[in-house]
């Protein structure tokens, strides 16, 4: 038999077939797919590398239909002859940032064959690929451009609107993956900076607030992917910039906290699609910009850091979408900016990096909403703020860029929530 690896991947079953039709414990993923080996009803394996559970299927399963990414699992589809796989680290489980170019491993796979009187060993090789992690340049945005937006639209073209370039922008640009290339799109009603862009339920781009020369914006606009135009919806009670804008589980959007010349706020608000109006809610126990937001499993959105006025913060809270308040949470070790917050597919949240006015920071935390705790984490190999940090299909993350007290920066790093450990990966 040949298996095929799927790493970080478990069966997601979609009915009672599905179920395994035993258990084993194993010591590693080789025991495991021994043990499917000597069933001969076996034709899917998943192992649990924390628990040392071998489950072993007897129906075939489809890697696209039925897969779950699961940190702590690697499985495995009979599809012809018996490979036996190394276990995965993050250098051979990683295909990451942009594309691949692919190496060629060999793996020695023994099968044993017993007689009355005799026993043989026989050994053969099986060529596996091992994808290595490039970066490769795309086609180039019509204007030059700085905090502006970003927002994958419902079609899966790339939205980019205003920003900076010595001038306030309100154009906007819309990026095609299939072709690699940009067309622009219609302009924002005025320039805007420093800007959020929300993805609503129905398919609109929400832009809320920022700055330009004529101060700071309370106004908001709605793109539109279907038309490729922009609408002018309801204002913000507030003008902000460096604010959150996350989109709650009942189609609201909730804006929180920013700055404006003379504060730091800890108001929020909460904008209806339906009427396209703003309406209070419940205000942060503090005042901050350049913090994060980040909603969680069970749609409570958890807010970390940030600046008010001119000291950095490591106090987290939570707002409650049904109640409409704020609750105190665990806070970070250390008072922090401009950093990320990516949420894991164990549910809890890796806040890396960011700058705290004087220092530039290269350790992450994790926060566990089970507990309201946080806890260290593998250090970055270097310090960065201002970077980007995304959740790869595999279950890790991917921060790139940034700047630290050196400039700005170009490499990229991956973390591996299994192992808590970080390993770089190429530089963009």
């Amino acid at each position: 038999m040949e298996m095929s690896l799927m790493i970080y991947s478990k069966f997601q079953c979609a009915n009672t077939t599905c179920l395994p039709f035993i258990n084993v414990i194993t010591s590693d993923i080789r025991s495991c797919q021994v043990a499917c080996l000597a069933q001969s009803q076996c034709i899917a394996a998943t192992f649990h590398r924390s628990t040392s559970d071998c489950e072993l299927f007897d129906n075939m399963l489809s890697q696209s239909g039925n897969m779950l990414a699961d940190m702590d699992a690697t499985s495995m589809n009979v599809i012809g002859e018996t490979r036996f796989p190394p276990e995965p680290s993050a250098s051979n489980s990683t295909t990451a940032a942009a594309d691949t170019a692919p190496t060629t491993t060999t793996t020695a796979a023994t099968a044993i064959t017993t007689a009355t009187t005799t026993s043989t060993t026989t050994t053969r090789t099986a060529s596996t690929t091992t994808a290595i992690a490039k970066w490769t340049m795309t086609g180039n945005l019509s204007v030059a451009r700085f905090g502006h937006i970003s927002s994958t639209l419902v079609n899966g073209s790339v939205l980019v609107a205003g920003g900076y370039n010595g001038g306030y922008l309100n154009s906007a640009e819309l990026y095609d993956p299939t072709t690699g290339t940009w067309t622009t799109t219609a302009n924002m009603s005025i320039t805007r900076y420093l800007h959020t862009a929300s993805i609503l339920v129905n398919g609109l781009v929400l832009v809320t607030g920022g700055q330009n020369n004529g101060g700071y914006l309370n106004s908001a606009e709605l793109y539109n992917s279907a038309t490729g135009t922009w609408t002018v919806t309801g204002n913000m009670s507030v003008a902000r910039q460096y604010h959150t804008a996350s989109t709650l589980s009942n189609g609201s959007v909730l804006v929180a906290g920013g700055n404006n010349s003379a504060s730091f706020f800890n108001s929020a608000e909460l904008y209806n699609p339906s009427t396209g109006t703003w309406t209070a809610t419940g205000s942060m126990n503090v005042g901050r910009g350049y913090h994060t937001a980040t909603i969680l499993a069970n749609g409570a959105v958890l807010v970390t850091g940030g600046a008010s006025g001119v000291t950095y913060v490591n106090s987290a809270e939570l707002y409650n979408p049904t109640t409409g308040t704020w609750t105190n949470t665990g806070s970070m070790s250390v008072g922090r900016g401009y950093h990320t917050a990516s949420i894991l597919a164990n549910g809890k949240v890796l806040v890396t990096g960011g700058y705290n006015g004087a220092s530039f920071f290269n350790s992450p935390e994790l926060y566990n909403p089970s507990t309201g705790t946080w806890t260290t984490t593998g250090s970055m190999s270097i310090t960065r703020a201002r970077h980007t940090a995304s959740t790869l299909a595999n279950g890790l993350v991917l921060v790139t860029g940034g700047q630290n007290s050196g400039g700005y920066l170009n490499s990229a790093e991956l973390y591996n929530p299994s192992t808590g450990t970080w390993t770089t990966t190429a530089n963009m």
